[in-house]
């Protein structure tokens, strides 16, 4: 673990439960062994008392918990725990609250609030509830899109102000607009997050897998740093927002980077230096250090102290925090006139603020062998922005490296995280006076030293790449799409792509020709391994994916790559022989002889067909008129047609990856197996899942020619079948041992000899048998 914000943010694993089929199963013999037994009712006000109790633990987990806290072991660690976290929260609260754009000081109330409800309705025991970078900046985008600095600019003033077009900005105006919308959007999230839980599609958050994680994550790295690196250089510019702000914001940046403030950079990039290498330190020797060192406290400090001796707003003319409001301002109702125009926004906010603290609970939940409920997690989160929202706060959710602090100075509850929220506490009623001369620059500064952890992912897209390129490509996809669009269309524009190399992957899935290894009844696939052997005769086609209609085209082109023809082009070709042959032997052009039958000589042979000449496409469901001649098609006809060779005369589908058909896979593979039973290759199934076969019946799958005696219950089983009957119909002797020959005249077939002697007529009759089947 890197000790930063983005690691492991969707990983994690769920717990399991007991099997109570299982159970259920043991009960019913149980019964059927003793008999029909009485037992003493226990009273209904009993029963209902402990199912009562039993749901509010299910709503209240401290209920569940808390009574079983082991005061003597683990009071003292929380308590130690709960102060270091305190420190931390409190200043990240700061220098998060720059992302929203809304005064510092509303970051602390954000660091203190969502914690008091999460103690009573969160399951995970580890995680440190507040602020987080990358969803402060997507509630900042919101805020800056709603309530631009041009909203609340002087009219009638000349005066040089923060404004870059001249004019002085009602700031006092603008900040209260803010904080009303960025508390109205917490609010919003709340209720939408609540809604998901009481729905229980917690599973939703499965869909930003890894990969998509990490780009995203990675993106809005990027964007915090482009947002914060005005404040350390101190240099004013417009706030831009939507697609390509960032580029905006950077090519400003630079175009007055002549009006940095010394004073605030050289701040800036110190506090940087200094606490990335601390960073280095504690995550270098963390297994020597009983605690982190908190670097970050420090520098503030120091900084601080500094900022007021040297008195830097005055001479330097540097950026400081200038007031933090002391105690609490009274709940205010939110503005539900805005909620149409922040639903959106609010929506991918909820999702990944949710997503971010499951991750991160999951990780831990998996370390010390214990169970979160997503679910709750969902309605926990909810009132906890809902409850913050009314206090002027902005969206809650975790960060790994507050969470990694919290558990490794020995948190063991959430009993830390209330001691936490007592250290915020102080610094909202006592302490923040104090941190009022301390230069915005360090809190930027900060803010962009713990984005390290988030740049690191860089180095994980060409492992990535190595393992999967899908997953390599989701990530670079959402990664640019994410700084480009901005954070919430690159989070809707990522899962879309992720959700669009599903289909192509389930569109175009895995298949190959079968073989099987000599001596076992193991089948690979021949492409795969070198000693395989292909039953002769029999083809073996894997299509790992289910069959609908999207992906029924790729079944038909994988069967014709397998088989190495198509079936309805041999049937058409061979129909069209069959035609020529008619006509020539009515027309007396085609003689028997010990070779075969041939064209007379010097006659033009009107069957000869170039392979160029374009094909027909007859209806094969349309019965020919013409004469019906079962012919030996794999010997040497007498008429220049080009007809396939069909090397095969058995063709096996393993569908044991097919987890699902449709109806038009249904009626697709019926027409298939009727298109290789007309060129007399029999198909078999084999390894189905049990499934497939009600959902053959509900499609009207079976009937007189498709018969369930073509399914087998493995590859191997339809192989020795078919060895069996091939050897049974070697036995017997050949069908068709002449031309037959069905025609509309009943006028005899005339030659071009009006009569043949007996040895002619043995040697046509030869011909005959080594033409036809």
């Amino acid at each position: 673990m890197r000790g930063d914000d983005s690691q492991n943010l969707a990983h994690g694993t769920q717990q399991g439960f007991g099997n109570a089929r299982e159970a259920s199963v043991r009960a019913k013999q149980c019964a059927r062994v003793a008999g029909p037994i009485s037992l003493p009712q226990a009273p209904a006000g009993r029963c209902s008392r402990k199912r009562a109790f039993q749901i509010a633990k299910s709503f209240l987990p401290i209920l569940e918990w808390l009574p079983n806290y082991r005061v003597k072991e683990w009071l003292i660690s929380d308590i130690i725990s709960g102060l270091s976290t305190g420190l931390v929260a409190t200043l990240q609260g700061l220098a998060y609250a720059l992302l929203v754009a809304v005064p510092v000081g509303f970051g602390l109330y954000s660091a203190f609030f969502p914690i008091l409800t999460y103690f009573f309705l969160g399951t995970s025991r580890h995680i440190s509830v507040g602020p987080f970078p990358v969803v402060s900046l997507m509630v900042g985008s919101v805020v800056l899109s709603m309530a631009p600095d041009e909203n609340f600019l002087i009219e009638g003033s000349n005066a040089t102000g923060t404004n870059v077009t001249g004019a002085l900005i009602d700031t006092e105006s603008r900040d209260a607009q803010r904080v009303l919308i960025a508390s109205t959007l917490t609010f919003l999230v709340g209720i939408l997050q609540v809604i998901f839980g009481v729905l229980q599609i917690g599973f939703i958050v499965r869909y930003l897998a890894d990969p998509l994680v990490g780009g995203f994550t990675t993106a809005a790295a990027f964007q915090v740093l482009v947002s914060q690196l005005k404040i350390v250089l101190n240099v004013s510019t417009k706030n831009y927002n939507g697609v390509l702000s960032i580029i905006y914001t950077l090519v400003e940046t630079f175009e007055k980077i002549g009006t940095t403030n010394i004073a605030d950079l050289i701040a800036g990039l110190l506090t940087i230096f200094v606490c990335m290498v601390v960073k280095e330190i504690n995550d270098r020797f963390k297994h020597k250090i009983p605690i982190p060192i908190p670097i970050e406290v420090i520098v503030t400090i120091v900084a601080t102290g500094i900022s007021y001796a040297a008195d830097l707003e005055k001479k330097y003319n540097a950026g400081i925090v200038k007031s933090i409001p002391r105690g609490f301002l009274p709940p205010e109702p939110p503005n539900v006139s805005l909620f149409s125009q922040m639903i959106a926004a609010s929506f991918s906010i909820a999702i990944v603020a949710y997503a971010i603290a499951v991750s991160v609970g999951k990780v831990y939940a998996t370390k010390y062998d214990y169970a979160i409920d997503g679910n709750q997690e969902f309605i926990a989160f909810g009132f906890s922005n809902i409850f913050s929202g009314a206090f002027s706060c902005f969206v809650a959710t975790t960060a790994l490296s507050r969470t990694a602090v919290q558990e490794s100075t020995g948190g063991k509850t959430q009993v830390a995280g209330i001691i936490s929220a007592g250290i915020v506490l102080i610094s909202i009623v006592a302490l923040g006076k104090l941190l009022e001369p301390l230069q915005k620059s360090v809190l930027a500064a900060v803010v962009i030293a713990n984005l390290k952890g988030m740049f690191m992912q860089v180095f994980d897209v060409p492992r990535l790449w190595r393992q999967n390129k899908v997953d390599a490509m989701i990530w670079v996809f959402t990664c640019i799409a994410s700084i480009i669009l901005g954070l919430d269309l690159g989070l809707l524009a990522g899962l879309l792509f992720g959700l669009l190399t599903v289909v192509l992957r389930v569109q175009f899935p895995s298949w190959g020709g079968f073989g099987n290894i000599p001596g076992t009844d193991i089948y690979k696939k021949v492409k795969d391994y070198k000693n395989v052997i292909e039953p002769e005769g029999v083809k073996i086609l894997k299509f790992s994916s289910p069959i609908f209609y999207a992906n029924i085209d790729g079944l038909k082109s994988s069967l014709k790559s397998t088989v190495g023809f198509d079936a309805v082009k041999v049937y058409n070709k061979r129909l069209k022989a069959l035609r020529k042959i008619q006509k020539l032997i009515k027309k007396g052009k085609l003689k028997a002889t010990k070779n075969g039958i041939i064209s007379e000589p010097g006659i033009n042979n009107e069957a000869f067909e170039t392979d160029e000449e374009p094909e027909d496409n007859q209806d094969p469901q349309v019965p020919t008129k013409e004469v019906e001649i079962q012919v030996d098609w794999n010997s040497e006809l007498p008429v220049k047609v080009n007809i396939p060779k069909v090397p095969i005369h058995s063709l096996i589908l393993d569908f044991g990856a097919v987890t699902f058909l449709d109806i038009v896979a249904v009626r697709s593979i019926k027409t298939i197996i009727k298109e290789f039973e007309r060129i007399d290759v029999r198909v078999y199934f084999a390894s189905y899942q049990d499934n497939l076969i009600s959902q053959l019946e509900r499609g009207a799958f079976f009937d007189d020619t498709v018969r369930k005696d073509i399914f087998f219950l493995t590859v191997h089983d339809a192989v020795l079948y078919i060895r069996n009957q091939m050897t049974y119909s070697d036995n017997q002797d050949p069908i068709f041992e002449k031309i037959s020959l069905m025609q509309e005249s009943k006028e005899p077939i005339e030659f071009t000899e009006a009569s043949q002697p007996d040895d002619e007529l043995d040697v046509q009759e030869e011909a005959m048998r080594r033409l036809a089947s």
